[in-house]
């Protein structure tokens, strides 16, 4: 920060050597916090009692109905440690959770870690450290940063995905997954021994008619696995050596290369776990509508979603009958514009189809000048595996080669030839796609560079470019067959028509498909969860039995990836467990007799420990199942008293930035627990909020170098800056350690106190919106407290200067009105306008030369204590209060006091305030008129013309058009 951001010339009375001994400052607020948060973990104020198990109370009967269950975000504990903007959730939450424990509720409000994850492990392969030894370190820094701040959390239901006994039961659920199947016809999740059972009773057929029982294990067991929900699969990936993992698309850049590292990032087709996620598509956007989520957030869902209806069509490969390309496309209707087929790079009919040698009359620019097509598709594979997804779409040239095959178009027999292009991908749809010129974008750029025929399908407007595709709707044209006519259609009905035709010739059938794909679980790491799955001499997945759990993580030498070449198709990666060699392979008896198995050596992603955690927290200490179902059923369980509800937490308080995976993910396997019977709530969280961030201003040099904020020099008039007397830029953005503009709750809190740090926070804006930082404006939110502190300490003696005599009648209804306000803006999270109440509160009380009135003094204690807690609970006890306020009361408004005696109307002329009355509260319409058009200022502005017009809007305003 700038020295007028830091508050480095700053004139607040907190440094003053003439200070009284009792005024309230840095030094004694570190005190006072020091001494309650240690009396508050002493005495478990924040403990929140569980209806059965060992967080149950010695009588259940005392726990009250009306709880609450506030969730924040899992943070991962990064070595940088915190900094100003991360708390600004936090204590949002930690506001809330304190004000409705005050008000009687069971509030259950924790935090813990979400410590599995690539920084750990890298720093590991740079240093040698065990990545338990940086998590740890990290954990117990964050955890100190967090108690200094006062937060309300049951310490006794902190977690970390890392400890052991969460892990085990991340690998539990990942075994109901794996033995459990989506019945389409039930929309629900079952076990995979109920699918067993009907296929052995004839209930449900085999692929190929084949008895059950006839079926060898191995013929069982891959049948099953295109069922289950947790399915292994040769899939597609973004492979990073440098990082020695596969990436997600969101974790690789547009350039290929990986987001942390900047390093190289290539596609590899791998042997990979994969959540079926997909089959949940349906109800994951249905249910959206259910939830009190910003509806910013569930667009992002369902575009994420991506459910779309359309057809499947089946292409024949001429020449060899058996092969057939299958695309899903959302336009049936455009089938007769199919001018040429496109299969992805990975697609496995590429080699099954590619001829051996080009056709006599093949085009120069189709073969790359490649000899055959086998050489001209490896090259081009090769080519392709250096670029990401991302590249892969958004690139303007395409480019492509021919495979030298053909298929037919089963609307009109045409032979399309069949090219392998990287704009299509392997992970979306079903890697291919007839390509339509006439009206997809990118196939007319394809067809261009090609020299492919392009067929409208869709009449354009007469004044329509004829280079462009068309992408909208008008009548069919050039859609006809002997036997089917689309010209003349609307796409609606041309749609319909031929997908009733493609079913009736067994070319094509109606299918829904998503955007969505299946997720991708497999991690080639070292720091996340283990497998519990091992595999026998048929290389067949078999789940470790419940008391084989939790399998745990073995020592390895070295945490790098295992080199391999990324450019030799048939080098594998090997990831670091199999290092571990006498771990990864086992003797066990899995109800075969004692028999050698191999472990699998991928891990679960950073993802899967944050998908269920907030299960976790409702009963951390349970050994026997991974929540009791009387504690689910009261933290989280639907509420017959509102209409549709999912269940789950009652907030979620979080940043924008997890509006998709995260959440999409968490549902899933939510989803998945509530339909095998574990959990009574549907959904993960009933209610979300997405606060604001926290942004600096950052200074760089005249080579784009970032200088650090806090030793730039801003001029007198403010608009240059200088860093060690070079001028710099300034630029304004998220606050970050890349751009050196870090301010830390630990500087803060020594400057400050942490309760003026909390109210600053809490007083910049709303909790939502986005916020500057500026040091120097948290001296504001101190002097409230020092003005606080004054209504019942001296700062001469240290004794309680209130009176018990009652307050004057003007200050008992400003008193009952900012209760009244402060309770409504607490219960909304309008934290910065309940500040502003109680400034106004706090003032009014300085410029009374009387004592404050114990009344008063105790109110305004009780209201200020959700967001500075420590000073609050001082001035309590110190007012006479053995107990802590932390269980409340707060106070509560008397409506009586609350009704106004007099309205102050502002009076618009022309639009424009020009003048305020204040009349008797209750006044009719008639009598405002009479008075606002009797007021001198209306008077002389009217001059003595009658007005047009004359508006009374009761209780607000008055507008007059002369």
């Amino acid at each position: 920060m700038t020295s007028e951001q830091t508050g480095s010339t700053r004139t607040d009375d907190q440094t003053t050597e003439s200070a009284p001994p009792f005024r309230y400052n840095a030094a004694l607020a570190a005190d006072i916090e020091a001494r309650w948060q240690d009396r508050w973990a002493a005495e478990g104020t924040f403990d929140a009692p569980n209806p059965s198990g060992p967080l149950a109370p010695a009588d259940p009967a005392s726990i009250p109905d009306d709880k609450l269950y506030i969730l924040d975000m899992f943070p991962y504990p990064s070595g940088a440690g915190l900094h100003v903007g991360h708390p600004l959730g936090y204590i949002g939450t930690d506001v809330l959770g304190r004000f409705q424990r005050m008000r009687g509720r069971n509030v259950l409000h924790t935090i813990g870690y979400d410590a599995f994850g690539l920084p750990a492990e890298q720093y590991a392969v740079r240093t040698g450290t065990h990545p338990r030894t940086t998590t740890e370190t990290n954990v117990a820094r964050y955890r100190q940063q967090l108690r200094r701040l006062g937060f309300g959390h049951d310490q006794r239901r902190s977690i970390a995905t890392t400890d052991v006994e969460f892990y085990r039961w991340t690998q539990w659920i990942f075994l109901q997954l794996f033995n459990a199947y989506y019945d389409s016809d039930a929309q629900r999740a079952r076990p995979i021994d109920d699918l067993i059972g009907e296929f052995a009773s004839g209930l449900r057929p085999t692929p190929d008619g084949t008895a059950w029982a006839d079926l060898g294990s191995t013929r069982q067991q891959t049948i099953l696995a295109d069922h289950r929900l947790a399915y292994i699969s040769q899939a597609p990936v973004n492979w990073c050596p440098g990082l020695g993992t596969v990436l997600s698309n969101e974790e690789v850049t547009a350039d290929g290369k990986s987001e942390i590292g900047n390093f190289p990032v290539f596609r590899r087709s791998l042997r990979q776990w994969m959540m079926r996620i997909t089959a949940y598509g349906d109800r994951l956007i249905a249910d959206l509508d259910r939830l009190d989520w910003p509806d910013s957030v569930k667009a992002m869902q369902r575009n994420w979603i991506g459910r779309s209806v359309g057809a499947r069509v089946s292409f024949e490969v001429l020449g060899s009958p058996d092969s057939r390309i299958e695309v899903y496309t959302t336009r049936p209707d455009t089938l007769f514009g199919a001018t040429y087929v496109v299969l992805a790079p990975e697609h496995p009919l590429v080699d099954a189809i590619a001829a051996d040698r080009w056709p006599a009359d093949v085009r120069p620019i189709w073969t790359a000048g490649a000899q055959t097509p086998a050489r001209a598709i490896a090259d081009y594979r090769a080519l392709a595996a250096r670029k990401s997804d991302l590249d892969r779409q958004e690139t303007k040239e395409k480019t492509g080669v021919f495979t030298g095959a053909y298929a037919v178009n089963p609307a009109n027999g045409a032979a399309l030839p069949v090219f392998v292009a990287d704009y299509v991908l392997m992970g979306y749809g079903t890697g291919a796609i007839m390509a339509v010129p006439g009206q997809d974008t990118r196939d007319i750029e394809f067809a261009h560079a090609y020299e492919l025929p392009v067929i409208r399908t869709v009449q354009v407007p007469a004044d329509f470019p004829e280079d462009e595709a068309f992408t909208g709707s008008g009548p069919a044209i050039n859609s006809a067959n002997s036997e089917i006519s689309l010209n003349g259609l609307e796409v609606a009905e041309a749609k319909t028509r031929m997908i009733q035709w493609l079913a009736a010739h067994r070319s094509g059938r109606a299918e829904v498909q998503y955007r969505l794909r299946d997720w991708l679980f497999s991690r080639q790491r070292y720091w996340g969860e283990p497998f519990p799955i091992v595999y026998d001499e048929d290389d067949l997945p078999i789940a470790l039995p419940d008391d084989l759990l939790p399998l745990e993580l073995p020592e390895v030498a070295n945490y790098a990836p295992q080199s391999f070449d990324p450019e030799d198709a048939d080098s594998t990666p090997v990831p670091p467990l199999g290092r571990a060699t006498e771990w990864a392979t086992v003797e066990l008896d899995l109800g075969q007799g004692v028999k050698t198995y191999r472990r699998e050596l991928n891990v679960m992603p950073q993802w899967a420990g944050s998908c269920w955690y907030e299960l976790r927290y409702l009963d951390p200490t349970n050994a026997k199942v991974f929540v009791d179902p009387e504690v689910e059923k009261y933290w989280m369980g639907k509420d017959p008293a509102r209409p549709n509800d999912t269940g789950g937490v009652d907030l979620y308080v979080g940043g924008v930035e997890h509006a998709v995976l995260h959440l999409l993910y968490s549902r899933f396997w939510h989803k998945v627990l509530f339909d095998l019977g574990h959990v009574s709530s549907e959904e993960p969280f009933r209610k979300l909020f997405n606060q604001g961030y926290i942004q600096a201003y950052a200074y760089a040099d005249a080579r784009g170098t970032y200088v650090p904020a806090e030793d730039v020099v801003t001029s007198p008039d403010g608009a240059s800056f200088t860093y060690q007397g070079r001028s710099v830029n300034r630029e304004y953005g998220k606050m970050g350690k890349r751009l050196l503009n870090v301010v830390t709750p630990e500087e803060m809190c020594d400057r400050y106190g942490a309760d003026t740090f909390r109210m600053y926070e809490m007083g910049m804006g709303p909790l939502d919106i986005s916020r500057p930082w500026q040091t120097r404006d948290v001296i504001g939110s101190q002097r409230y407290l020092q003005r606080m502190w004054r209504a019942v300490i001296s700062e001469e003696t240290g004794a309680t200067v209130v009176t018990d005599d009652a307050p004057d009648e003007e200050t008992l209804k400003l008193l009952h009105r900012t209760i009244d306000g402060v309770t409504t803006d607490y219960s909304n999270m309008l934290y910065n306008t309940a500040i502003a109440k109680l400034i106004v509160l706090t003032n009014h009380l300085t410029k009374s030369a009387a004592p404050t009135s114990r009344v008063v003094a105790e109110a305004l204690v009780l209201m200020t204590a959700p967001l500075a807690p420590h000073i609050s609970e001082e001035l309590w006890s110190r007012l006479g209060h053995q107990q802590s306020l932390a269980h409340g009361p707060f106070p509560v408004a008397d409506p009586a006091l609350l009704v106004a005696e007099e309205i102050e109307y502002p009076i618009q002329v022309k639009g424009k305030v020009r003048s305020r009355i204040s009349v008797p509260a209750g006044s009719p319409v008639a009598l405002v008129e009479q008075l606002a058009l009797a007021d001198e200022k209306i008077v002389e502005l009217l001059a003595g013309a009658a007005p047009r017009k004359v508006v009374v809007v009761l209780g607000k305003m008055v507008s007059i058009v002369p």
